[in-house]
């Protein structure tokens, strides 16, 4: 008997990596994902339990072990149960610098507040 398969653009929207069946087709015909080292361009790759899958998404590299196939595209916790995540851990430093800087503004710089607005106004109307 041989041992159950999906394909891997199914199983890739099963396990609720992207939003849509499509998106994550044109993903894996872009050469983007390896199944087991090895680079593929297919969406129609079979993958099994106990493949390892690896590409990257954003700027974070995901490697994932099959851990099931999935019958639905299921709620998150469904869906994690699908793999289990290999990714290295990212530094503290790298996560922080995944967000924006925090804005830091000289006193007096920017749009005038509503006072200061007022004021020149007044100003103005006295000339």
């Amino acid at each position: 008997m041989t041992a159950a398969r999906l394909r891997i653009d199914k199983w890739l929207y099963h396990a609720r990596f992207f939003k849509s069946r499509t998106l994550a087709s044109k993903f894996c015909q872009s050469a983007h994902v390896r199944v087991n080292d090895t680079t593929s361009s297919k969406a129609h790759i079979l993958v099994g339990v106990g493949d390892v899958l690896s590409f990257t998404k954003g700027d974070v590299v995901k490697i994932v072990k099959i851990l099931e196939l999935g019958k639905r595209r299921g709620p998150a916790p469904e869906a994690q149960s699908l793999y289990e995540d290999l990714s290295p851990a990212l530094p503290q430093k790298a996560a922080k610098s995944l967000s924006a800087p925090v804005a830091f503004r000289d006193p007096g710089q920017g749009r005038p507040t509503k006072s200061e607005r007022r004021a020149l106004d007044r100003l103005k109307e006295t000339d």
